[in-house]
C-alpha cells in the first residue's frame, strides 16, 4: 500500500499513476481518499521500488508531493494479470493536515489550440480545460476531489465527454471540471446565450463601455485600455481615482509591447499561475495614461481563462481587467450580488451558470532583479501550502492584520496562506473573511485550537480573534510578524536580524512603529534600532494627506539632540495648503491634540513626497511612496545628510538633517528626480548603518528585509546591495508578500515556535 500526500488531487495525479503503473506492468488500483492518494499495487520488488521513485521524479507539473508512505497491503494482493485501474474515491478522512487544495491554473497550450481550431468540437467554447489547467480552488466544494464534490455537479457529462473522462490515454481522464458545449456551462448576456452573448458583450467594450465579466474567482470589470474616456468612466464609477489598473494582453508578444519585461518577469508572466506582473511601461504602446497615473510601471498579465482568450483575440486590443467591486468592497462572486453592487458601474453583465465557490482576486508580483516579490497572493498561488520551519504543536489560525488582509491556517509543518481579502475595514469584508475561513477550514481539515493575532485592538482581525478564550490566543507584534514571515519562508528557525519598514503597526510599548530593526528568532524579538518619531496630525488623516505628514516632521520631529528644521522651510510647505489648514495642523502639533507619534519609514516616505510637491493627497495606501519612486526613475544621486544617535538604548535614525537638506534643495530649485533618488539612497544607507551597528554589537549576520516599503524596487535593490557589501546574508520574501498580506503567515510561524517552547 502506497499513500501519497501533498497537492495530489486536482492535478492529474491519478491518471499519471495509472499510466506509470500500466507501463511498468503492475497490478492494482489508485484512488482519492480524504485529501491524499492511495495505491494498492503488486509486482516484482525492483519494479515496485522503481514505481515509488518515479512517483516523485515524474509527478505532474502541478503536483506537490509532501510525503510518500509505503506499507504492506492489509489484505490479499491484486491478482497477477488483473491490470491497473482507477477506483472511485472514498470519503474516508486522511491523516490530519494532509489535505492540500490546488490553485486555479491558466489555460494550457493544448486547450488553447482546441479553443481556436474550427474543426474541434470545443471550438470557441469558453470553458475548455483538462487535467493540466482550469479551475480548481474556485470550484471545489469538498475533498476527495471528484466531480460530484465540485460546482460541476449540475452538469452531467455527455457521452463523448464521459468517454474522454474514462479513457486513461486521454488528457481529460478524471479532469473534474471538463465539459463541452453540449453538456457544460453556457454564457449569457441579457436574453442572449452562447456565442451571441459573447459578441454582444464585446460590442459594448468596443464601443467604449464597461462590462462585468464573471471570471474564475468572481466578477471582473473589463474595458478598453486604449480608450481614455472608457478608463475615466471606470475610475469614476468604481470610485478609484488614481490607483493603477491591470492590463490583460493577448499573448507574450503583446505584453512585451506594453511593458519592458525582464527574463524574471517573463517567467512569472507565463507561469501556470499567470499573475499580474508589475514592470516598466513602454512609451507609445497605445495604453491611455489614465491606466497607470503617477507611476511608470504597468501591471500586465495574460488571459487566464478561455473566455479571456476569446475576448482578447476578438477585440484585438489590450483590456483593463480589474476586480468586480466598488472601492473597498469585496469582489462579487454571484450574479445577484454583482447586479446589486455593480449596476451603475458596468454597462452590462456577461455571466454564466457555473458557480464560483470561493472568492479569488488576481495575484500580483513584482520582479526585482532575479527575485519575484509577491505583492498579492491570490488566484493561481493561493491556497497552495507553504512550509513553516517549527512544527505547530496544535492547529493554528493566524488572523492577519487590517490592510491587504489574509489569514493563515497551520498544522504541523504546513501553513495554508488564504486568499487576499482586501482591507478589513467594514462588515462586508469581515463577512468575506469569515466565509473564506470557514470554507478553508472544512476543505483543509485543519481545525484551529489556537489563534494568533496582531497587538492592535482596533483591527477587526484582532477583535475576531478575541472571541476565543484568552488561553487560546497568542498576540504577535506587527513587525516581528513581518520579519518572521521572511525568515520562515527561507526555513530559518534560529536567530536573525530583521529590518521591518512599513506604514504603521502597534509596538509592544503602546506606540506606533514602522521603521524597525530587530534581533529575533521565530519566538521572540528585541528592538535594537528605529527611525525617529514624528506626529501624525489628525491620525488617519495624515496618512491620506502626505502634506500633513510633512508638516508633522517639520513642526514636531523627535528631539534627538540635533537642529530643528528651519521655520522658513515649513512656511514654504504651508503655502501649498490652505492657510487655515496649515495653522490648524501647527496648533494640533504644538498642543499634541490627535497627533499620535510614529517611528514609521512609510510615513517618512510620505513626508518626502509631500515636501517635493509630488503627492499632497493620497487616495490609496502607498500612493505617495509610489510617486516618489517614480520621480526617482533611473537617476543617480549621492545620499542626503543623515545621522544615527543613541537614544533609550537603541540606535535611532534622526530624519531631521535629511528632510532639512531635501527641503532646502527643493526650495533652491534642484531637479525633483535627483532629490527623489537621493532620498532613496539615504534610506538605503541609513538601513546599512543601523544594521552595521547591530551586527557590531553581536546581532546575527543574516538579515531579513520585510514590510511594505520593501515593495519599492529601488529601495530594496540599493539596501540589499549595501548590506551584501558588508558580507551579510540578505533575505527577502518571495512567495509570501513583504506587505501586510504576509503578516498572517508570520504570525503563524511565531505562534508555532511559541507553542513548541511551551
Amino acid at each position: 500500500m502506497i499513500t501519497v500526500s501533498g497537492t495530489v488531487q486536482g492535478v492529474g495525479f491519478r491518471p499519471f499513476v495509472h499510466r506509470l503503473a500500466t507501463r511498468l506492468g503492475l497490478d492494482g488500483w489508485v484512488l482519492n481518499t480524504g485529501g491524499h492518494v492511495e495505491l494498492s499495487v503488486a509486482g516484482p520488488p525492483p519494479t515496485l521500488r522503481l514505481l515509488v521513485a518515479r512517483l516523485r521524479a515524474e509527478a505532474p507539473l502541478l503536483a506537490r508531493i509532501r510525503r510518500v508512505t509505503v506499507a504492506d497491503l492489509p489484505g490479499p494482493p491484486p491478482p497477477p494479470g488483473s491490470g491497473f485501474t482507477v477506483r472511485a474515491s472514498t470519503r474516508a478522512e486522511g491523516p490530519p493536515g494532509t489535505r492540500d487544495i490546488p490553485p486555479d491554473v491558466a489555460t494550457c497550450e493544448a486547450c488553447l489550440r482546441e479553443l481556436f481550431d474550427p474543426c474541434d468540437r470545443r471550438y470557441r467554447y469558453p470553458f475548455v480545460n483538462c487535467t493540466d489547467c482550469g479551475p480548481r480552488a474556485t470550484v471545489i466544494e469538498d475533498l476527495p476531489y471528484d466531480r460530484e464534490r465540485t460546482v460541476m455537479r449540475p452538469f452531467p457529462l455527455c457521452a463523448t465527454c464521459a468517454a474522454e473522462y474514462s479513457d486513461p490515454a486521454d488528457r481529460r481522464f478524471h479532469a473534474e471540471p471538463t465539459a463541452c458545449p453540449v453538456c457544460g456551462p453556457c454564457l449569457a448576456w441579457e436574453d442572449l446565450t452562447g456565442e451571441t452573448a459573447l459578441r454582444a458583450a464585446e460590442a459594448v467594450v468596443a464601443g467604449g463601455g464597461i462590462v462585468a465579466v464573471k471570471g474564475l474567482g468572481g466578477f471582473q470589470l473589463v474595458s478598453d485600455a486604449t480608450d481614455a474616456r472608457a478608463v475615466a468612466r471606470l475610475r469614476a464609477r468604481k470610485q478609484r481615482p488614481v490607483k493603477p489598473f491591470a492590463v490583460m494582453a493577448t499573448d507574450v508578444a503583446a505584453a512585451r509591447r506594453l511593458a519592458r519585461l525582464s527574463s524574471t518577469g517573463l517567467t512569472a508572466l507565463t507561469s501556470p499561475a499567470a499573475p499580474v506582473v508589475l514592470a516598466p511601461a513602454r512609451q507609445g504602446s497605445g495604453i491611455t495614461p489614465g491606466v497607470h497615473p503617477g507611476t511608470d510601471d504597468i501591471g500586465v498579465f495574460l488571459p487566464t481563462t478561455p473566455l479571456h482568450h476569446l475576448l482578447l483575440r476578438d477585440l484585438g486590443r489590450p483590456l483593463v481587467v480589474t476586480s468586480g467591486n466598488r472601492s473597498g468592497e469585496p469582489i462579487a462572486i454571484d450574479e445577484h450580488t454583482a447586479r446589486d453592487r455593480l449596476t451603475g458601474v458596468a454597462d452590462g453583465f456577461l455571466v454564466h451558470d457555473r458557480p464560483v465557490h470561493a472568492r479569488y482576486d488576481d495575484s500580483v508580483v513584482r520582479p526585482v532583479g532575479r527575485t519575484v516579490l509577491t505583492v498579492r497572493r491570490a488566484r493561481g498561488l493561493a491556497p497552495a501550502p507553504l512550509a513553516i520551519p517549527v512544527a505547530a504543536a496544535e492547529p493554528i489560525v493566524a488572523a492577519g492584520a487590517q490592510l491587504k488582509h489574509t489569514f493563515t491556517l497551520a498544522e504541523e509543518s504546513r501553513a495554508v496562506l488564504g486568499p487576499h481579502t482586501g482591507d478589513l475595514e467594514d462588515a462586508p469584508t469581515l463577512d468575506a473573511f469569515e466565509a473564506a475561513y470557514a470554507f478553508l477550514v472544512r476543505l483543509t481539515g485543519i481545525e484551529p485550537r489556537v489563534v494568533a493575532h496582531d497587538l492592535h485592538p482596533g483591527y477587526l482581525s484582532t477583535q475576531w480573534a478575541r472571541t476565543l478564550p484568552a488561553e487560546r490566543r497568542i498576540a504577535v507584534q506587527h513587525h516581528h510578524a513581518h520579519v518572521a514571515a521572511c525568515a520562515a519562508e527561507h526555513g530559518l528557525d534560529g536567530p536573525f536580524l530583521g529590518v521591518a519598514y512599513d506604514g504603521l503597526g502597534l509596538g509592544d510599548d503602546g506606540t506606533l512603529w514602522g521603521g524597525e530593526v530587530l534581533t529575533a528568532d521565530l519566538a521572540r524579538y528585541r528592538r535594537v534600532g528605529r527611525f525617529g518619531t514624528a506626529p501624525l496630525p489628525g491620525g488617519a488623516a495624515a496618512v491620506r494627506r502626505p502634506a500633513r505628514m510633512a508638516l508633522g516632521y517639520l513642526y514636531g520631529a523627535e528631539e534627538l539632540g540635533g537642529h530643528r528644521i528651519p521655520p522658513s522651510l515649513a512656511r514654504a510647505l504651508d503655502r501649498r495648503l490652505a492657510t487655515h489648514e496649515a495653522q490648524v495642523i501647527r496648533t494640533m502639533i504644538e498642543r499634541n491634540v490627535n497627533c499620535p507619534r510614529a517611528s514609521s519609514a512609510g510615513r517618512l516616505f510620505d513626508a518626502a513626497a509631500g515636501l517635493l510637491g509630488l503627492c499632497d493627497e493620497a487616495t490609496y495606501e502607498g500612493q505617495a511612496a509610489v510617486t516618489l519612486e517614480t520621480a526617482a526613475g533611473d537617476a543617480y544621486a549621492e545620499a542626503l545628510p543623515w545621522r544615527l544617535v543613541r537614544a533609550g538604548g537603541l540606535w535611532v535614525y534622526d530624519p531631521v538633517p535629511t528632510l532639512t537638506a531635501l527641503a532646502e534643495a527643493a526650495v533652491a530649485g534642484e531637479r525633483t528626480s535627483a532629490l527623489a533618488a537621493a532620498f532613496h539612497r539615504t534610506v538605503a544607507e541609513v538601513t546599512a548603518g543601523l544594521v552595521e551597528r547591530a551586527v557590531n554589537a553581536g546581532a546575527p549576520s543574516t538579515v531579513c528585509l520585510s514590510g511594505g516599503c520593501f515593495q519599492n524596487a529601488r529601495l530594496l535593490a540599493e539596501s540589499r546591495s549595501l548590506l551584501e557589501e558588508q558580507g551579510l546574508r540578505v533575505l527577502v520574501g518571495s512567495a509570501v508578500p513583504v506587505n501586510d498580506g504576509g503578516i498572517s503567515y508570520g504570525q503563524a510561524a511565531v505562534a508555532a515556535a511559541r507553542l513548541q517552547e511551551r
